[in-house]
């Protein structure tokens, strides 16, 4: 028995919850169990609230600014963590990684340019850039033996002298692998020697599982170093999304000129109080909580697959190797996108996340969010089971 309840069950509704509080506007049904955007329903590390608290009790919230302190908590983390060692002066502060991408988009390329992204991923790859006008180009990932892999003889066939920027999902997210180092400093050597930025999306990287080791991108080689923006944030990993403790790490000095003078234009890089302080709470004091809610987690995935497989075979679920999120593989249910959605939503009384977001490649599936109290995922797949019956 651990420190922590997990099983714990916190009702989220009324508290402007995003996972609860939109389900009526988003799925037409406010009383769905809701599996769906990536956050969790456990309580955040005691010693986050802690130091809120105590700094809400001096009564005084005026202009701050980043201290030493927290600086050093990134450093160290990263560092024993990930096994990569930073500058100080590679970090900065953003408003969040979506906004980040949006910021390096607008920064680093025009509306002639190209983004590269690898679908099935996370939808805002192709939303932000659409919405700035750039063209986005799809250099599809692979379904093999279960798992996800680059297509990299793809990639080199669809870039052009209009590539300028490849976003990338490490790990990734919707199908939770772990790339390799193999993997991501034969991709480095592509981009670089074809000029194209990479924008490396962490924020899952403390999400890594047992026998899986997250390798940061600009880790890789001198070519990924000097050729990449990475965004990393404690959010996803001690379910703190709402407080928005974001960073960028660049080592390349004109990279990181150039985006943190468009920051500066607009303020962007200045915190609050609360984002520092969550952010070195966390690095400092929660990796005893993240031990456990990591075995919690690859338990619910482990519940996950086992009940799958022994009540609904033609659903299969692709086991992350990093992230509270399983890729349902739901094609042998033989259903139309629309139908599969309605066997989830109005069948079976369950928000996920339809695959079709994702982008190419993501039809037939549905992402599920086991970051909650086993018991809630018991009924929401026992309602599943009762629905395709």
């Amino acid at each position: 028995m651990g420190k922590y309840n997990f099983d714990q069950i916190i009702d989220r509704r009324g508290t402007n919850a995003l996972k609860t509080d939109v389900l009526k506007e988003r799925y037409g049904n406010e009383n769905l169990i809701p599996l769906w955007v990536a956050d969790m329903d456990f309580l955040s590390p005691p010693a986050i609230s802690e130091a809120i608290i105590e700094r809400a009790k001096h009564g005084l919230f005026g202009y701050t600014c980043p201290s030493q302190e927290y600086y050093n908590s990134i450093i160290s983390w990263v560092k024993k963590s990930h096994d990569w060692t930073l500058d100080q002066q590679w970090i900065t502060f953003i408003p969040g990684i979506v906004k980040g991408i949006a910021f390096v988009i607008d920064c680093f390329s025009t509306k002639e340019d190209h983004v590269i992204i690898q679908p099935p991923v996370y939808h805002p790859f192709r939303i932000i850039p659409s919405l700035h006008q750039r063209k986005v180009v799809d250099n599809p990932l692979v379904l093999e033996a279960g798992q996800y892999i680059m297509d990299l003889s793809d990639l080199k066939k669809r870039i052009n002298t209009s590539s300028k920027i490849l976003i990338l999902c490490n790990p990734h997210n919707p199908g939770g692998r772990v790339w390799t180092k193999e993997e991501l400093a034969d991709l480095a050597e592509i981009c670089y020697d074809n000029g194209i930025l990479v924008i490396s999306d962490e924020i899952h990287s403390d999400m890594a599982f047992e026998n899986y080791k997250h390798v940061p991108f600009a880790s890789v080689s001198e070519k990924a170093a000097q050729n990449s923006i990475t965004f990393m944030a404690p959010s996803k990993t001690f379910n703190i999304a709402g407080i928005v403790s974001s960073y960028s790490i660049i080592p390349n000095g004109k990279i990181r000129t150039k985006f943190n003078n468009y920051l500066k234009s607009s303020e962007l890089e200045e915190g609050h109080i609360f984002a520092y302080l969550a952010a070195q709470a966390a690095y400092e004091k929660g990796e005893e909580w993240l031990t456990e809610a990591k075995e919690y987690i690859w338990g619910n995935i482990q519940f996950v697959d086992q009940f799958l497989k022994t009540n609904i075979p033609q659903i299969k679920a692709m086991i992350p190797e990093a992230s509270f999120l399983v890729w349902l593989d739901c094609r042998e249910l033989n259903l139309t996108q629309k139908d599969l959605v309605s066997l989830f939503v109005k069948d079976a009384k369950l928000a996920l996340n339809d695959g079709v977001m994702f982008g190419k490649g993501g039809e037939g599936f549905m992402r599920l969010n086991v970051g909650s109290p086993r018991p809630v995922l018991e009924k929401a797949l026992n309602n599943l089971k009762a629905a395709i019956k």
